[in-house]
């Protein structure tokens, strides 16, 4: 297993030219544009249709709520680049790119379950630079810039630490593939005796989040994908927490975040096997 450790805390300048406040506020903007027509839209979703598996749906108001994102963002940085889970995929030539989750829980939307949210991140060549997480139904705004903190409303996040593993309450998540899933379902279960509990709300976004915020100890996941951490994993690095990215054996790319005394005994745990 392949390690790439990468604690979010980049070098703090920013390209000349570059507004970070004003980049951030853009991005607040935008995901709490998103999650408003989300919310409106929700119990009133018609057309969904498989994506990575049966089991893995995208519906329309997912690709409803991307396209408000980019035209949102294109209108204000018409230069920047853009990665976005449903097909949003442009080079830019401004050095940023806007790395974009229109509904992160989107089967938890679907059935009603209230865990989901947008995420929108951007990112320089040193990675991250802002990020903005919106949870509509809590009225909830998460929001980092790389170097100034995690924020909440006027509330600064910090992490949980130091946190025992075997007191760590610790969110995780499933993939869609069957085989994958299997095997995810074998680690939590060797893992679930080893920690105060396992959490799975159907959100790798909001369970960054509730790592920075201090709702869990940890969170580990393997198959993620850009778009789900892109904001979160900024997010939680700016509360305090250790971000490691890793490859697991079946070659599925996964993250670990935790306090710093938790991180490496959950990465032990949670990574055994594979």
């Amino acid at each position: 297993m392949a390690a790439d450790r990468d604690d979010g805390m980049s070098a703090d300048p920013v390209a000349p030219g570059v507004d970070r406040d004003a980049l951030l506020q853009l991005a607040v903007d935008a995901a709490e544009a998103a999650g408003a027509q989300l919310l409106a839209r929700a119990g009133d979703v018609h057309t969904v249709a498989p994506k990575s598996s049966a089991t893995d749906p995208v519906s329309e108001a997912d690709r409803a709520a991307e396209t408000l994102l980019v035209e949102r963002l294109r209108a204000a940085r018409p230069d920047d680049g853009f990665l976005g889970e449903e097909g949003a995929d442009r080079a830019g030539t401004s050095g940023l790119r806007w790395v974009l989750d229109p509904l992160d829980g989107t089967v938890n939307y679907l059935y009603g379950l209230p865990a989901w949210c947008v995420s929108v991140a951007c990112e320089d060549a040193d990675g991250g630079l802002v990020g903005a997480i919106c949870d509509p139904l809590r009225g909830e705004t998460f929001r980092a810039a790389r170097g100034h903190g995690a924020w909440l409303g006027r509330e600064r996040l910090a992490v949980n630490d130091p946190v025992a593993l075997e007191r760590a309450l610790v969110a995780t998540g499933f993939a869609y593939d069957p085989a994958a899933r299997a095997l995810q379902g074998a680690r939590a279960g060797a893992l679930l005796p080893q920690v105060r509990d396992l959490r799975r709300a159907g959100s790798a976004a909001l369970d960054l989040c509730n790592v920075a915020a201090g709702r869990v100890d940890g969170y580990y996941e393997a198959g993620v994908g850009h778009w789900d951490w892109a904001a979160g994993a900024l997010i939680a690095a700016e509360s305090g927490a250790t971000v490691s990215r890793y490859t697991a054996a079946d070659g599925r790319h996964g993250l670990v975040v935790a306090g710093p005394a938790l991180h490496d005994p959950l990465r032990a745990a949670a990574m055994e096997g594979g």
